[in-house]
């Protein structure tokens, strides 16, 4: 998948939608069901692009239910309604989890495998810019289907194992997913199949490619 470049210098995720509404840059779905011991399948899609200094992501949700329990980053933020990128910005294995809840409440660690994985200080968390549709204040499951919207300005600074300047012209192997792990409905989507027995986000050899511009 190309990722369009953008000239704009963007300092605020809330003019993310509107951007991207005005570049035309287009959703793609959130919709591989990998696993039929889970077979529910909210509508999700996310778009993408990047600048000089930033990745922008914009993530589109209904579901039946939503949750945000996780108020303060590096929680687990992946029992909530959760929307999640992960990726390998450089050509040494290891790969970054930025997994964002519906109030933009975000985890992010990074490493070569699921265990072990060193988490990003509070510092650097902090310089992932968001804005959510439902606000920033928690709250407990809510019956009843909602959509939701999240967008993330994600500076190249977050990526604390390597220093990254740009990104253009690169391939990035990469994936995005949608789960709610304690939901009434617990469900697992990818954008890149999964081809594994269980449920299993950290499978960085089912990535799919951006080609960044």
């Amino acid at each position: 998948m190309k990722v369009q470049k953008l000239n704009e210098t963007v300092k605020n995720a809330q003019n993310i939608p509107a951007l991207f509404d005005d570049k035309r840059i287009a959703f793609q779905p959130i919709d591989v069901v990998n696993w039929q011991t889970y077979p529910y399948k909210p509508k999700v899609a996310f778009r993408i692009a990047h600048t000089n200094d930033a990745i922008l992501l914009h993530y589109k949700v209904t579901e039946a239910s939503v949750r945000a329990k996780y108020g303060e980053d590096n929680g687990s933020v992946w029992t909530d309604s959760c929307v999640e990128f992960f990726s390998i910005p450089a050509n040494d294995g290891i790969y970054y989890n930025l997994e964002c809840n519906c109030i933009g409440t975000v985890l992010l660690a990074a490493g070569p495998e699921r265990n072990n994985r060193e988490h990003a200080s509070l510092e650097i968390t902090k310089q992932v810019e968001r804005w959510s549709s439902l606000g920033n204040q928690p709250f407990e499951e809510r019956i009843g289907e909602c959509t939701w919207e999240v967008a993330l300005l994600i500076p190249y600074s977050v990526f604390f194992k390597h220093n990254i300047k740009n990104l253009d012209g690169m391939g990035i192997n990469a994936n995005f997913y949608k789960c709610g792990d304690e939901l009434q409905t617990p469900h697992f989507l990818s954008w890149n199949p999964i081809k594994v027995e269980n449920p299993d986000f950290h499978r960085s050899d089912f990535f799919g490619v951006l080609e960044f511009e």
